[in-house]
């Protein structure tokens, strides 16, 4: 999210999750203030290989209660992080997913992160507009919840209820660049369209 006035209009359909980008190479980066939202919404930043004192800087400022890295962040990095930010805060690790990609080299990161996300592999960390093969993650056998994303639009209704019924950890639909009209600006009859054509 990017202009408080939207933010306001999307905060009314009262989704779990709401994302403010601080990564300066962004056309959807987020420096100015978040107004007054529905307590049920979860405030999350989003960084790309930046430094702890930042992110937990920007923690503080926005009251952030996610941080999602969508950046080359180590196990080392998460462990450190996860002892400074309060206890309460959650960690979300990114991962660009390719048809080949090894879920196995997830493992370490399972107990210095809280969820993972799961996106399209493009050139730049998200918000690409594409969705990669979910086939692949009937390779994922780790029981760590994870945020499904990468270009999820109403295109994927009947794809996203099939891809529930299974036995898949999935905590939340990443919804992005399919329900703007410009970056950052999201289209709120679009929103209430998918909510109720998925019945969430």
């Amino acid at each position: 999210m990017k202009y408080p006035d939207n933010m306001t209009e999307i905060g009314s359909l009262l989704p779990d999750y709401m994302g403010f980008i601080f990564w300066e190479k962004s056309a959807r980066y987020f420096d100015g203030q978040i107004p007054d939202l529905p307590e049920s919404i979860k405030k999350v930043g989003v960084f790309v290989n930046e430094s702890i004192e930042v992110i937990l800087a920007k923690a503080l400022q926005y009251n952030l209660q996610a941080i999602q890295l969508h950046g080359e962040e180590s196990v080392e990095f998460c462990k450190i992080l996860k002892t400074k930010i309060p206890q309460e805060i959650k960690i979300i690790k990114v991962f660009s997913i390719s048809d080949d990609f090894d879920f196995d080299l997830l493992t370490p990161f399972e107990l210095v992160c809280d969820f993972f996300l799961f996106d399209t592999k493009g050139k730049l960390p998200g918000g690409n507009g594409f969705t990669f093969d979910w086939k692949v993650l009937e390779n994922y056998s780790s029981k760590k919840p994870f945020f499904l994303s990468g270009g999820i639009g109403t295109e994927e209704i009947n794809s996203i209820k099939e891809i529930l019924k299974t036995q898949l950890p999935i905590h939340a639909l990443d919804l992005n660049s399919k329900f703007e009209t410009a970056p950052g600006l999201k289209d709120k009859t679009t929103f209430e369209n998918f909510q109720k054509n998925l019945n969430l």
